[in-house]
This record gives C-alpha cells, structure tokens and sequence, in this order.
C-alpha cells in the first residue's frame, strides 16, 4: 500500500526536562495526527490511550467517518448514495479493490462470486457436530475458522492470488454459512445456492426456503436485505475490524481472522446492538409506556438505558440511520405491518429523542441498529440471528482491511504496551512461611 500521509509540521513534547519533536501528518481528510511511534526510544515513556479513542492504529484508504458531521464514506463514496444506487457486489468490488467497476467487471465479479457459494461437501456435515440448541454465532465462530481446513490452497498470505482467492471464497461461502446455522438452528434441511439469484435473492432463499413448495422471493425484501448488507459492509477501525487487522498482524490466514472478527463482534456492545433496541421496544411495549422509560433513561441511578441512541463515533445522526428508517417503512408496508406496535413506538421514542432538551444536549440520536432490529424482525429472522447477517455483511469490510494491512510494507505485528501496576519484585517464599 503506498503511504498516503502527508508532514505537516510537528508537536513539541516537553517532558523530564527534555524537548521532543514528533511529527505531525495530515490524511485526505479529517483530523492530523501525531506520530509517536518513535517517543518511546526517544523519553523512554510511552501514551496511555484506553480504548484507542485517541490513537490511530494504522493509515486506510478504505473508510472514512466524520463523526460530529455524521458522514460515512466508502472509498469517497457517500454511504447514502451507494445504499440508494448501487448494490452489495458493486460495493464490495469498490470496497476490495478502491474504485467502481466497469459493467465488465462487475459482470465477471459477481459471476465469480457467484460460482463460489457452494460449500464443500464435507463442510455441510460439519454443522452435524453442533448441539442443535448452539447459538447461530457459536456455529459462525466455528465453521468460518475451519474453512482453512477445507480450503487451504488459499492460505498463504504472501501470494497476491491465493489472497484473491480467499477473498472471493469468504464474501461468497458467508451467506451460504449464516443460513445453514439458521436452518440447523430450527431443524429444516438446508437448501442449497442458486445462480440465477443474485446475492440476497439467494441469501433469503436459503433462509426462508422449504423443500415442500417453491420459494419466490420478494425483490422489495431483496432489495431491503442489499441495502442492510451494505450499511454494514465497513465501519472503520472498530473493535472487530480491529481484531481482524491484530490478529492478520503475525501472519494468520484469512479464515481464522475473519472467525476472530466474528467472535468479537458477537459481544453485546458490538454486534449485539440492533438485538438489544429490538428487545428493548418489546420491553416497552406500547406508546403509552414511553414517558416512563424516558424518565428512567434520565436518572442516572437507573440502570434502564435507551438502546439503538447514540454511538460511540457519531455526535449526529447516524447517516446509515436516516437510509434504514426509509428501508424499514418500505419493509413494512409490502409486509402490511405498517401498523406494527414496535414501529409506532420506535417512531415515538425517535420523535422525542429529536426534540427532546436531554438528548438532544447529549447527542444521544438515533443509530442503524434503532430500525434495523425491527427490519430483520418484520423479515422474519430471529433474534440471535441479526449479529449473524452483521457479520455477513461485514466479511467484506474486514477482509478489505485484512488484505489493505498485508499489503502494507510498514506492517508489523501488534503489540500494544501497558502500565504495570501489580506487585513489584520480590522472593519467592516456601509453604511454610506464608
């Protein structure tokens, strides 16, 4: 990856009675940044940044947000214009490869793509060894961290092919996967891919399909299910992304640090988030009920919190929020569940979180998970399956940064540093005089 970073002055760091000077480097867009990779050799000392809220941990190309402006960008790309015009496999060329592609392309990509979907015979009994009761995530975590077991023709990371090759394997074999869990999780036989379906065509086929009668699928919830994978396809340097780039740093294939993204994006402050909103409309229940968990979200010796409100980088409206409200009410309606209680209270709960003094001073506005929770339920998934389709969606984002840092010639592995505040040296002592 060529550095794209440009010098733009330096910082003055005074500490123990040295000067230090650390350069600073401006991105195409957004803040500067301080280097300090070198304060440690040149103080001795280095930063303590909890969360990495205040550090880059690497330079992309891929992503960008603006959090306090509420801007999400593909390669450049407003989020809203590829979730409005484009389509999943589009996005993921760009994503992959860092410019749209020609008809051609896109033609031979999704054909690819396509022609990878089929699991290998051997991998479907893989599934038998689960408890039926195992989580969807549980199976996920497992059967993605086996692929390099199955296919371990692409798993050296050096060869630029053998990386293309993993990639097309994982963005076409994930729906395959995420539906045989969810068919194994309900006891139905699993069906298998089809070509002349596009991408979410075959993944709601999968999902919803049964062996005693023909499955049409509605291209209104085809087109809901595109415009929800792309949503999620990348966000950045987030904690799964973050894993899946730490893990690629001492040379792991590409199956097992996609299986580490999916486990850290199962934990509940993650991935989880959309199942959380979802469960806390149901706890509210009714309209009616609101004023009452808006002054419980207020006080501060509750426990109650407003789940799918506010996000760890947006300070304004989560732009993928504004395209997953319209995606739910189209949802809705070719369902006829307009008139859906969740909805009515969603609408309420976002009404008076627009207008109210409280959230508004604390930026706490609706994000994607507020409406896609009740999108994927109107669809008919159960709850344990939304971090699963957000792992679907987000294979590409993580195998984009995966093959983003193995390109980069700067790369090395990670290794992040601590402050060490337990006992200091001392003796061992026998059993007898403890």
């Amino acid at each position: 990856m060529e550095n794209k970073t440009k010098p733009n002055g330096s910082a003055t760091l005074n500490v123990g009675g040295k000067s230090v000077d650390l350069p600073v480097l401006s991105g195409a867009v957004g803040p500067d940044v301080i280097d300090v990779k070198s304060l440690y050799a040149q103080t001795g000392m280095f930063t303590l940044d909890p969360g990495f809220t205040s550090t880059a941990s690497c330079e992309s190309q891929i992503t960008y947000i603006d959090g306090d402006e509420g801007v999400l960008l593909y390669r450049g790309y407003p989020i809203d214009q590829l979730a409005d015009e484009s389509n999943f496999l589009e996005v993921c060329y760009l994503l992959i490869h860092g410019e749209l592609p020609s008809k051609a392309q896109l033609d031979d990509y999704t054909h690819t793509i396509t022609h990878h979907t089929m699991l290998h015979t051997q991998l479907d009994r893989f599934f038998e060894g689960y408890r039926r009761d195992a989580h969807p995530m549980a199976i996920m975590v497992g059967t993605v961290g086996a692929l390099s077991a199955f296919y371990h023709d692409s798993t050296d990371i050096h060869d630029p092919m053998q990386r293309m090759i993993a990639t097309h394997r994982l963005i076409a074999k994930m729906p395959t996967i995420a539906a045989r869990a969810h068919k194994y999780s309900v006891g139905q036989p699993f069906i298998s891919p089809r070509n002349d379906l596009s991408y979410s065509e075959n993944f709601l086929r999968m999902c919803f399909a049964v062996p005693a009668e023909e499955y049409e699928v509605n291209p209104v919830l085809a087109r809901a299910m595109d415009k929800i994978f792309i949503l999620h396809a990348d966000h950045e340097q987030n904690a799964s992304t973050s894993t899946v780039r730490l893990a690629g740093s001492s040379g792991a294939n590409p199956f097992a640090c996609i299986a580490a993204g999916i486990a850290c994006l199962w934990g509940p402050s993650h991935g989880g988030a959309n199942e959380a909103a979802l469960n806390m409309l149901r706890e509210i229940g009714s309209v009616d009920k609101i004023p009452e968990y808006v002054r419980r979200a207020k006080d501060k010796d509750d426990p109650f919190r407003l789940m799918g409100f506010g996000h760890r980088v947006y300070k304004n409206y989560d732009p993928r929020a504004k395209v997953m409200q319209k995606t739910c009410h189209e949802v809705l309606d070719v369902l006829d569940k307009r008139e859906e209680p969740l909805l009515k209270v969603a609408m309420e709960l976002e009404r008076i979180a627009l207008e109210d003094e409280y959230f508004v001073s604390k930026k706490l506005y609706p994000n994607i998970d507020f409406y896609s929770g009740i999108t994927l339920n109107a669809l008919g998934f159960p709850t344990e399956m939304y971090t699963v389709l957000f792992a679907l969606a987000r294979t590409v984002g993580w195998i984009a940064q995966w093959d983003e840092m193995t390109s980069d010639p700067t790369q090395r592995i990670g290794r992040p540093r601590q402050i060490y505040t337990g006992a200091s040296e001392r003796d061992y002592l026998p059993m007898d005089k403890r």
